[in-house]
């Protein structure tokens, strides 16, 4: 099952409503997957700063004396926390959190993306976490019913293996446990089972050796075996991406002011301006993507 969604702004008038636009997308998407939900917003940043979206126990305890010793500010987030902390200094915060809290879990970092995710309805869980306050230029979601492995947070959707770079993913990987060992040869570790994960990985692998996010995902059509549809964020860049088969159902819609994608049209049907868009279904085993500027 699962829901997915995504919305890439063209028109910056529109950037304050992001969050609330995602939400009720997600929210539509419930009866998909009730189980858990996540999302990923890019917002402000720049390139001196980073955030590091934390999970785990007494977050604003850890942050507030990591911050005393490299500086920096954090913003508590229901169960998570984003720690802002300067660029060169994301190698010393890494370190000190893997040495003296080993239970904090860094599950996104960006200079622009924040991460959230967690069990429970969807409703709850963009509630939970503010999404409809949320402000910025592109943002993706997903509701899981978790089929063929336990509910947990950990589990959940997205998943983010680079810097401010993020996946959610309908469809299943046949191929997943032998990509994994081939990216934990590179050097990637992973922290689920999740055969999603491993997509993540596998185009962060990609990217790192100066691929496109386009190019990158049409590598996905020789190396990834099964059925998937793809929508990745990065910083600047959208996507999307069905396998040669396509048996998930996809629609997108595109006007002046937007690029959005659901699992069904109905994600859709509260868009601004969505009577004048161009709504299709995305090609089978054909890369779509759009940049910033």
């Amino acid at each position: 099952m699962c829901g997915i969604v995504g919305l890439f702004l063209k028109n910056p008038a529109l950037e304050p409503r992001l969050g609330a636009l995602l939400a009720d997308m997600l929210v539509v998407m419930t009866d998909r997957g009730p189980d858990s939900a996540g999302f990923a917003v890019y917002g402000q940043g720049d390139a001196r700063h980073v955030k590091l979206t934390l999970r785990g126990p007494d977050l604003q305890g850890v942050a507030d004396t990591l911050i005393r010793a490299i500086g920096g500010d954090a913003v508590l987030q229901g169960s998570h926390l984003v720690l802002s902390i300067e660029t060169c200094e994301e190698a010393a915060a890494r370190l000190w959190l893997a040495s003296e809290h080993p239970e904090i879990v860094i599950i996104g970092v960006g200079h622009r993306m924040e991460l959230y995710k967690e069990v429970g309805l969807p409703s709850a869980v963009a509630k939970r976490f503010n999404l409809a306050g949320m402000a910025g230029s592109h943002a993706i979601g997903h509701t899981r019913m978790a089929t063929e492995s336990a509910v947990t947070t950990a589990g959940a959707h997205p998943f983010s293996t680079g810097i401010d770079q993020c996946l959610v993913h309908n469809g299943s990987l046949s191929n997943h446990r032998s990509l994994r060992r081939m990216l934990e040869h590179h050097g990637f570790g992973f922290a689920t089972d999740n055969d999603s994960e491993v997509a993540a990985g596998y185009l962060s692998w990609k990217l790192r050796q100066g691929y496109s996010l386009a190019t990158a995902l049409e590598s996905c059509l020789d190396d990834l075996d099964g059925f998937f549809t793809f929508v990745v964020a990065t910083e600047s860049g959208f996507a999307v991406l069905r396998d040669p088969i396509a048996c998930k159902p996809a629609v997108m819609a595109e006007t002046a002011d937007y690029v959005a994608f659901g699992t069904e049209y109905r994600a859709l049907a509260g868009l601004p301006g969505i009577a004048c868009a161009r709504i299709f279904e995305p090609d089978p085993a054909r890369v779509y993507s759009w940049e910033r500027n």
